[in-house]
């Protein structure tokens, strides 16, 4: 059913998935209308049934971003987004813009004027609280959604989506918990129901009965006190009814305390939310949220309840996602796996969304994939992120790679990763590189450890170095008495019953939720520092943070020093007090050192080398930083 056409009002789509709305941010950046054009152009041309835009501010208060934003209020937007419809017709591609509206997640800061809401309450997420629309500028607002949409069908947009969902301004005159108002407004759920549909109604007078209009209502808000599941299904019968001729389900508000999309979250989740809504409306109903499988979205459409599938971030990671699918080339997909840290966590920091296991996406102009001119010899020592990055990109551009690696398995410490509960999703990326790196004849040495004089080195036209990280040994008395993270990934050295882990970065909270889940021990984090699961990114932090207390954890941060480690306990100093802790296993996870000596033994014979990833620099290193480590270099070469 995946590449079954289907028409949404007049548009026929070639397939059954959607491409998602995602902001990517690159309309801020320098040639940003051409990097947005392209970035969309090379999704367009692998079947995918339509392209939903990232938000377009439909005024200046409602922008998500400022400068980095889309906007669709100004009359000069419908000639600056042609070229970009263009180019998705051009590929045979549909494409629709999303209206939007932030509410009260704008941020002043970056649309210089304060936000606004139904009323003035503000988000526990934001700084600034909102200030309360007036009536009068609640009917201002429903028309810039009406002007918004006359806009994009003259810009050539094939359709429109309304933004209803996800806390936003539109979903905020939905709930009770933000909706306050005593004017006609809001009160009663029918009150509060008045501005979606206005809204709906005033963009389907606008563009006409021909034009297709996608409402994206929100069928769970995970907001305690929000909208009930009784509410929303009326709500969804309402849409109907006002003249939407598809509802796409979101699920859950950037404030919600339960985690929607990240890795963490079991695949298709959310998918039986949208199931329920579509029992009660007609139209086409969209399933979305961590669905990253072109065959979960085929059985999914099998069951015959929802019409189509949004998939947003396995589009960044794979553009040709569908198009491998539809050859059944499955194995060849570059899966989404839901880390949001190169994408979501980049957006949340103002920069530009990427991908962690695609790092062109986004960087379409700057990083082109051009076969070599004079193809050599490349042996890479190291099949951690930034080598198999290397060795697949290298190859690709015809040159002859050789990657060798220590270990008994490509993949490095992603081969830790996979193994915490919730992180099982890194399984994906080790076989995509696997299936790649065979697929493009890269020579594989495993369980191979490799000096200076190797034959290999010395016949190679260049070396790349992604040698990884070396564990920290920090200067502590007894430190004999006390193993390295890695034994206990590695099966060197058993964890007890009463461990203490010294160290609260990203790997010492692997390293907890790890041990955790075989039997569950009494575990006890120690660390200098006050703030625990620094590196992180900020939307998993909180979650990774939560399950640890939710698995009984402890954590204490802000100690002064470490005294000593005993046999049966670490002895350290908290304010000036000596206070020690039990255990039968101490684990040292505080770190790592760059790991360069073969490096500067290659160099110093004359051998041309790039060292990359940890071997270069091993403070603040990540799979994200690796693997982009990597691209970068396997087209300098």
């Amino acid at each position: 059913m995946l590449f079954e056409p289907l028409s949404i009002g007049t548009l026929k789509l070639r397939s059954r998935v959607m491409m998602g709305s995602m902001h990517v941010g690159l309309e801020g950046m320098d040639r940003g209308e051409e990097r947005l054009t392209e970035f969309y152009r090379r999704r367009a041309q692998h079947d995918v049934g339509l392209i939903v835009t990232g938000g377009a501010a439909v005024n200046p208060e409602g922008n998500g971003g400022g400068e980095d934003f889309m906007t669709i209020y100004k009359e000069e937007d419908v000639t600056r987004w042609k070229p970009l419809t263009k180019a998705v017709h051009d590929e045979g591609g549909a494409i629709a813009l999303q209206l939007f509206h932030a509410g009260r997640y704008a941020y002043k800061a970056m649309t210089g004027l304060d936000p606004v809401a139904p009323s003035a309450l503000r988000s526990p997420i934001n700084p600034d609280a909102p200030r309360a629309l007036s009536a009068e500028e609640v009917e201002q607002t429903i028309r810039d959604f009406a002007d918004g949409a006359s806009r994009a069908k003259a810009a050539g947009f094939d359709a429109v989506e309304i933004m209803g969902s996800e806390g936003y301004l539109i979903n905020e005159f939905v709930s009770p918990v933000t909706n306050i108002r005593e004017d006609k407004w809001g009160g009663s759920f029918e009150k509060r129901l008045r501005f979606p549909l206005a809204v709906l109604e005033a963009v389907r007078a606008a563009v006409g009965p021909d034009f297709p209009v996608v409402f994206r209502m929100s069928g769970l808000d995970l907001i305690d006190g929000s909208t009930t599941e009784e509410e929303t299904a009326v709500w969804a019968k309402k849409l109907e009814e006002y003249g939407a001729d598809a509802i796409n389900i979101g699920i859950g508000w950037h404030e919600s305390r339960t985690p929607t999309i990240s890795m963490k979250v079991p695949r298709m989740q959310f998918v039986p939310v949208a199931e329920g809504i579509s029992e009660h409306v007609s139209i086409p109903v969209i399933a979305s949220n961590r669905i990253n499988d072109p065959r979960d979205a085929e059985a999914i459409l099998q069951r015959g309840k929802v019409q189509l599938v949004s998939m947003a971030r396995p589009f960044l990671a794979d553009p040709a996602i569908l198009s491998k699918a539809k050859e059944a080339r499955h194995e060849e997909i570059n899966t989404c796996i839901a880390c949001n840290q190169a994408c979501l966590d980049h957006v949340f920091e103002g920069k530009p969304a990427t991908c962690l296991v695609n790092p062109e996406a986004g960087r379409e102009l700057d990083m082109p994939l051009l076969p070599t001119a004079e193809p050599k010899k490349i042996v890479i020592v190291g099949a951690g992120p930034a080598g198999m990055e290397t060795a697949r990109v290298a190859a690709e551009r015809g040159h002859e790679v050789t990657l060798i690696d220590e270990r008994p398995e490509i993949g490095g410490q992603l081969n830790y990763s996979k193994r915490i509960p919730g992180k099982e999703e890194f399984y994906e990326t080790l076989r995509y590189y696997s299936v790649q790196l065979n697929k493009l004849g890269v020579n594989i040495h495993l369980n191979k450890t490799i000096d200076a004089d190797d034959e290999l080195l010395s016949k190679a036209d260049e070396v790349v170095l992604s040698t990884g990280i070396l564990p920290r040994q920090p200067k502590i008395a007894g430190l004999e008495h006390a193993v390295s993270y890695k034994d206990v990934f590695d099966g060197k050295a058993e964890a007890g019953k009463e461990i203490v882990i010294i160290g609260g970065g990203g790997i010492a909270c692997d390293l907890a939720l790890f041990v955790s889940k075989e039997s569950a021990p009494s575990i006890t984090m120690l660390q200098r520092s006050k703030s625990f699961a620094r590196g992180i990114g900020k939307t998993t932090r909180w979650a990774t943070l939560m399950e640890m207390k939710q698995k009984g954890i402890q954590m204490i941060g802000g100690i002064d020093y470490y005294d000593r480690i005993e046999k049966n306990q670490v002895v350290y100093t908290f304010d000036g007090q000596k206070q020690s802790v039990s255990c039968d296993t101490v684990v040292i996870a505080a770190g790592q050192l760059v790991n360069v000596s073969l490096g500067e033994e290659l160099e110093a014979r004359g051998k041309k080398v790039h060292i990359i990833g940890g071997a270069k620099d091993a403070l603040g290193l990540d799979a994200k930083r690796a693997i982009y480590d990597g691209a970068v270099t396997a087209r300098a070469l």
